[in-house]
């Protein structure tokens, strides 16, 4: 599992050292200078929770109550749904909603006052698996206007399942499309850990490092993609442009070679054909130059 220090952990979440600190002092989170992706997912609840007032203690309370409430339970940050109820801490379970200091079931109630729920989404309640948190995410996505209601199922999966990749990478790319690449590193990261032969978790960990100017490490998680797949047609294309970019024509040249043998009419063909004429011809007048002297 990958581990983020301090410094990430502030950077991504938005929050003050302090912050992180008092936390910590409560009890919320364990002592630690290095953090798992899933310790981000309980830091970030705490910080929207400390956003609606919530006191640390109250938090704390609430989380000792709710493994009181419910057998078998761990994590209530990791294995519920959370939200207040004014000052009090809530957590959505198995399709129910309990306000656990008072041992209440309640109603999930948003801003402005009405049961979350709309036209093109489900109450929370009527799902009840990850797998049907999942797939009225992938739905969702189909249209832009839903995304953020895509997010939200994403989010359910994840607290119904923390190890569960494919809706780790759908998240990532929501956040890739919206440009929040921290984010959508912490989520292709994250389905890495939780499987490592996933060729696309790799690939879409690539894209993310290449965008934000780490070539070196997107090359390394191409090549692992590929190696996962070797018939990643749009692994080789990009591993061939991370080199280019690294100013390695003659290490792209394979991959420009491999991706027409496996993808010769697609629109970027033709740019990989440049490409391979190009490389060709400066090493040819690399040749004769050598010749002449």
């Amino acid at each position: 599992m990958n581990r983020y220090c301090r410094a990430d952990v502030l950077r991504i979440l938005h929050i003050t050292a302090n912050q992180l600190a008092g936390w910590q002092r409560a009890g919320l989170v364990p002592i630690s200078e290095t953090f798992t992706f899933f310790d981000l997912i309980q830091l970030r609840k705490i910080r929207d929770l400390r956003a609606k007032l919530v006191r640390p203690a109250v938090i704390r309370e609430s989380l000792q109550a709710m493994l009181k409430q419910v057998a078998g339970m761990e994590n209530p940050l990791l294995e519920a749904g959370s939200f207040n109820v004014g000052s009090r801490v809530a957590f959505r379970h198995e399709g129910r909603s309990m306000e656990p200091i008072a041992g209440q079931f309640v109603m999930d109630f948003g801003q402005s006052g009405t049961v979350v729920s709309t036209s093109k989404v489900k109450p929370i309640a009527a799902f009840e698996t990850a797998a049907q948190f999942f797939s009225r995410g992938v739905a969702l996505e189909e249209h832009p206007s839903t995304h953020d209601e895509a997010i939200q199922m994403y989010v359910q999966v994840l607290e119904l399942d923390p190890y569960h990749a494919a809706a780790h990478i759908n998240l990532g790319t929501l956040y890739y499309n919206r440009q929040n690449f921290e984010w959508a590193e912490t989520h292709y990261r994250a389905a890495v850990a939780c499987d490592f032969r996933y060729a696309l978790a790799h690939f879409d960990l690539g894209n993310v490092l290449d965008e934000t100017g780490r070539i070196e490490e997107a090359v390394a998680a191409y090549k692992t993609a590929i190696q996962l797949a070797p018939t990643y047609a749009d692994a080789h294309y990009n591993l061939a442009l991370a080199y280019e970019r690294l100013s390695k024509p003659r290490q792209a040249l394979p991959h420009w070679k491999i991706y027409l043998k496996l993808d010769n009419t697609g629109p970027w063909a033709v740019h990989a054909r440049n490409q391979i004429a190009r490389i060709l011809e400066a090493d040819k007048l690399k040749l004769v130059f050598k010749q002449q002297k």
